[in-house]
This record gives C-alpha cells, sequence and structure tokens, in this order.
C-alpha cells in the first residue's frame, strides 16, 4: 500500500523575524517518503507579486527531510525573506506525506499548515 500524495499545496507561507524566544522564528516543509523509491520532489513558490519559481529536490526511500525555508543549503537561491507572503507546492514523482510548518516568535506559538494534497 503507497502512502501519501503527489501534489501537496500550501496556502500560507511566510518567514516570521528569528525573535527572542526559546524557539526562534523559522519555517520548514517537512517531507516524509514511505515508500521503498527515492522520490524527487519539485517545489513552486507562488508569490503574490513575483513570478513563480521552482527547484528539485530529493527524499531518500523511507527517510524523513525537514527543509528550512530561510537555509540556502534547503532553499537555494530561493530562500525565503522575512514577511513575504506566497504559497509552496510540491510535485512527487513518489507519494509522500508533508507538513508545513512556522515557528512564531511575534505571538509565542508554533503553526502548522495542513495544506491541500491530491
Amino acid at each position: 500500500m503507497a502512502y501519501g500524495k503527489k501534489v501537496w499545496i500550501f496556502p500560507d507561507a511566510e518567514l516570521p523575524p528569528e525573535g527572542v524566544n526559546l524557539i526562534p522564528g523559522h519555517e520548514s516543509v517537512i517531507i516524509t517518503n514511505v515508500s521503498d523509491k527515492v522520490a524527487n520532489v519539485k517545489f513552486t513558490l507562488i508569490y503574490t507579486d513575483k513570478d513563480p519559481v521552482s527547484f528539485t529536490t530529493q527524499v531518500e526511500a523511507m527517510r524523513v527531510r525537514c527543509l528550512r525555508t530561510n537555509k540556502e543549503c534547503d532553499f537555494g537561491k530561493y530562500t525565503a525573506k522575512f514577511d513575504e507572503q506566497y504559497a509552496i507546492m510540491l510535485e512527487s514523482d513518489q507519494p509522500i506525506v508533508a507538513q508545513y510548518g512556522r515557528a512564531e516568535p511575534r505571538e509565542v506559538n508554533f503553526y502548522i499548515n495542513a495544506g491541500y494534497c491530491e
């Protein structure tokens, strides 16, 4: 049985300020691949005021990967900018389970967006 979906959309992405709390402000996309094949995942970032951009990454078989949107090692030249509203679309060649999370220091909480999958 294959678990997961091949398309995920997270419509509410926005990098918060780092802040001064115990857990610094950040956002991430967590991808779990429970198949026996590497998942090739295309990210498309959709903005309010500029053209979309895309890049690809891989998640090994039976692994989880956390990608921080403000880390160049994860998002390359498309690292998120503070206070920029955008959406994230994932398209994978293997079924995956994905989650978007944001540690929000302005309200001292952690926000999880379940997203839409198909």
